[in-house]
């Protein structure tokens, strides 16, 4: 079974910076999309940023691109999220996202098929 763990939310100021990370268990997939997404209560579930197992092709909600970096240890079964220059709009509860897929294609849409961990808080004041 696969299951998802994620770490590293926590409160920091405005300009800060922080680095999640996901540890997979269970995951016997070749091919695989992973992800991270983030929430606030009342909204929709925003995609943050996704990888592809195989070449590592990545991609960024326009509202994360050149302050956020997803990466992932295939060794270590962990992804990675570099959160830099955080704003209070990234205030939110951050979760990771896994799914098999034979390509990269619409990877974004099909991890909400996914597995999903927990979550991790991460609040950003001004």
């Amino acid at each position: 079974q696969v299951q998802l763990v994620e770490s590293g939310g926590g409160s920091v100021q405005a300009g800060g910076s922080l680095r999640l990370s996901c540890v997979a268990s269970g995951i016997t997939y070749y091919r695989y999309c992973m992800g991270w997404f983030r929430q606030v209560p009342g909204k929709e579930r925003e995609g943050v940023a996704t990888i592809y197992s195989r070449g590592g092709t990545t991609s960024y909600a326009d509202s994360v691109k050149g302050r956020f970096t997803i990466s992932q240890d295939n060794a270590k079964k962990t992804l990675y999220l570099e959160m830099n220059s955080l704003k209070p709009e990234d205030t939110a509860m951050y979760y990771c996202a896994v799914r098999s897929t034979a390509t990269m294609t619409g990877c974004l849409e099909r991890l909400l098929g996914g597995y999903w961990g927990q979550g991790t808080q991460v609040t950003v004041s001004s």
